[in-house]
């Protein structure tokens, strides 16, 4: 098969599954809301959930894990803009991904084994002792790692994506203004657990996120809806 049609089919699907992931979690586990509950409350609901929330999560970690072959495979098509945005593109897509995936990999394999912990604690002090260091990998893979390292890091692939399509003389530069803002708006929002705002987040970042990424997914499709019509 011809690597262009791969990569538009990738785009394609990749947001789509992303969605459907995040939606079915928000469905079976309140996310992200659930997050903002006490940690007691979370792993709670996470043993409620049995396998198939487990099995989501793990699903959901792939789709972050997807962004690595399609930042490979778009360094290549887009290598026309020139040498050195291909390979900015290509290092910082990668990183996002496996970024991403380090911070989603928590639910599927660490969190299972709390919940264990936690049922099985036969005093306050066990449980107290699962429950900070749930608290811990919270705020360092979920908060540290994912939302503001992976976000920040997909905010200046999509940037450097978008600027790699307006330099290119194949592509379309509405869908490279497109991408420099998208990307601008996500890295913006990687910013709302830093500084003074660390303790309690910056509600603009909060609501900005959701938004910047349902963009985002809709920006992905449409490249991949624009790679395979050749970038008409």
């Amino acid at each position: 098969m011809d690597p262009r049609l791969s990569l538009g089919a990738i785009l394609i699907v990749l947001p789509v599954l992303f969605n459907v992931f995040f939606a079915a979690l928000a469905r079976a586990f309140d996310y992200p809301d659930i997050l903002r509950h006490p940690p007691e409350e979370i792993l709670t609901r996470f043993a409620a959930g049995g396998s198939r929330l487990i099995l989501l999560w793990w699903a959901f970690m792939l789709t972050a894990v997807a962004l690595v072959p399609v930042a490979a495979l778009l360094a290549v098509e887009l290598g026309s803009a020139g040498p050195w945005l291909a390979q900015l593109g290509l290092v910082l897509g990668v990183a996002a991904g496996l970024t991403q995936a380090l911070g989603l990999a928590r639910w599927p394999f660490l969190v299972p084994m709390l919940v264990r912990r936690y049922a099985d604690a036969t005093t306050d002090a066990e449980r107290g002792a699962v429950l900070i260091i749930f608290d811990t990998a919270n705020r360092y893979l979920g908060v540290a790692v994912g939302e503001h390292l992976g976000y920040l890091l997909t905010g200046a692939w999509t940037l450097v994506v978008g600027i790699a399509l307006i330099a290119s003389p194949e592509a379309s530069d509405i869908l490279g203004w497109l991408g420099v803002a998208l990307g601008a708006l996500i890295a913006i929002g990687s910013l709302e657990f830093v500084g003074r705002s660390g303790s309690r987040g910056w509600p603009t970042a909060e609501r900005l996120v959701p938004l910047a990424y349902a963009g985002w997914s809709v920006w992905l499709v449409a490249l991949g809806i624009a790679l395979l019509m050749d970038w008409r």
